[in-house]
């Protein structure tokens, strides 16, 4: 393959497209400079793809649905491709996990997490796709009504750049085991595991033109992408302002979308929690892959008996925090880019300006290299709940509390956002455990814990701002087909 890497990450790779099974620039010729967070140096290139290349790619993907064996292909054999595709994933772990660290800057601990649960997301499609059945339908004297469950067709994949990985492979995973064929377009910060997956995709087996990547900006590729006539179905995870934009520009061919579109996740402790136990969670909820998560847990709702003891714990493990280079393997890496840390530091500055106390900080390590995209983790409290930065996502490593009195108040801060992805409860009352995650609005709570892993059997999606839709286990693949009515007359 044109675009191979080896274990160890060349200095100064070209990285090509791949479209219809083949390696191919973009059509221009332009090309977009590849920089590693953790010093900001140009170590790659990918193509600058455009409005062509984009047709370029959709067209290929119709033809293999249209006219090649996947979409027909019995669903147990599309499995065993994803099967032999997780194997592949397994055996490149190593590469995977260091392409995926220094392209986003997050640790090579974090590096091989994503690739661990890359890898279940192939297995656990590789084995579900043959379990979605129709149904048969009591109907009128006569009559035999069915339904089947048939793929979209060319389903357009918006990949974003905090987890490259991770969320290609819960796309793909679920596309291709309904039998769709894919046009990924991942973020431009972050294409280079995008583009190796593609290719390990075809060596697992899965046809010329089934799987296919282009890379480029947003507003070139990703417009042209999700406003093609040719595209069946759009999932995009990002910000809600560019879901927008993909709604709309997907609703000119009224095509089906799923769209995660963010959070502002609280964790709700209450004074009977078990807080040892909660203490390093509430932590890593906000501080894996810096922040930079859509289900970070970025509010912690506090009650006021134990309100002073928590701030206390937690202002002390942040002001241990350090970020520093992937290859360092610290508590976090650097932001992706430059105009993430600004963004990120402006919130910082304007609670400053508010007058929102700071508790702790972290700090940078001091060999981190001065090119680097690194910001000292911030916690906060306690914090307005009007304030921006209880209301907006912020995407890094700032953490806010919230003291509340009782549980009304407690599911009322909680639900008193935009967003609603994620969520946890933090008690030992198993009545006000089920109340609690029964009233908040959020695509999961959690009692007791925080996220699970990937949690790939887990349908994840959002309410209100967050997206609608659902990825992860069996409701990814409903939501990667639809339904086929058949109504015999026999008389």
């Amino acid at each position: 393959m044109g675009s191979h890497l080896s274990t160890t990450v060349a200095e100064g790779l070209a990285f090509m497209n791949l479209i219809d099974g083949k390696p191919v620039d973009a059509l221009s010729g332009a090309r977009i400079d590849v920089a590693c967070p953790s010093d900001g140096k140009v170590f790659a290139s990918i193509p600058a793809s455009g409005a062509a290349d984009v047709d370029r790619a959709v067209k290929a993907a119709r033809r293999a649905f249209d006219s090649g064996p996947w979409s027909r292909m019995p669903a147990v054999e599309r499995g065993r491709c994803l099967t032999r595709l997780f194997q592949l994933v397994e055996k490149h772990g190593d590469e995977l996990a260091a392409l995926e660290s220094r392209d986003t800057g997050k640790p090579v601990r974090q590096g091989r997490a994503d690739v661990t649960a890359t890898m279940r997301y192939y297995e656990f499609y590789g084995g579900a796709g043959d379990k979605i059945h129709g149904d048969t339908i009591p109907f009128l004297p006569g009559y035999t009504a069915l339904t089947l469950r048939e793929p979209h067709g060319v389903v357009a994949g918006i990949i974003p750049w905090n987890y490259p990985l991770q969320i290609l492979a819960r796309v793909a995973g679920a596309a291709l085991a309904m039998g769709n064929t894919l046009v990924v377009k991942p973020a431009e910060d972050a294409s280079l595991s995008a583009i190796r997956i593609a290719e390990l995709a075809l060596e697992a087996g899965i046809p010329e033109g089934v799987f296919n990547v282009i890379t480029g900006y947003g507003r070139d590729a990703g417009a042209a992408l999700s406003a093609h006539p040719g595209v069946d179905y759009v999932t995009f995870t990002g910000s809600p302002m560019t879901g927008t934009a993909i709604q709309q520009a997907a609703a000119v061919n009224n095509r089906g979308v799923t769209m995660e579109l963010g959070g502002k996740s609280p964790q709700i402790v209450f004074a009977d929690a078990d807080i040892e136990a909660a203490l390093p969670v509430l932590v890593n909820a906000i501080i894996q892959n810096g922040g930079q998560t859509c289900s970070a847990g970025s509010r912690i709702l506090i009650e006021k008996p134990v309100y002073e003891q928590i701030a206390t714990a937690l202002a002390e493990r942040f002001s241990k925090l350090t970020a520093g280079p992937h290859e360092a393997d610290l508590d976090l890496g650097a932001l992706i880019n430059p105009k993430q840390k600004e963004r990120v530091a402006g919130f910082v500055a304007a609670a400053e300006e508010a007058g929102i106390p700071v508790l702790a900080r972290g700090q940078v390590a001091a060999d981190a290299p001065a090119g680097g995209w690194y910001f000292a983790p911030a916690l906060f409290g306690a914090v307005d709940p009007k304030a921006a930065l209880a209301q907006e996502e912020v995407f890094g490593p700032v953490l806010s509390l919230f003291p509340f009195e009782g549980e009304e108040q407690a599911v009322a801060l909680a639900n008193d956002t935009e967003f609603g992805l994620v969520a946890s409860v933090w008690t030992r009352d198993g009545a006000r455990q089920h109340r609690v995650a029964k009233r908040v609005r959020a695509g999961q709570v959690f009692v007791n814990g925080y996220g699970a892993g990937g949690g790939i059997e887990l349908p994840f999606g959002g309410f209100k701002k967050s997206g609608h839709g659902r990825e992860k286990g069996f409701e990814a693949l409903y939501d990667m087909s639809a339904t086929k009515t058949i109504v015999f007359n026999h008389g």
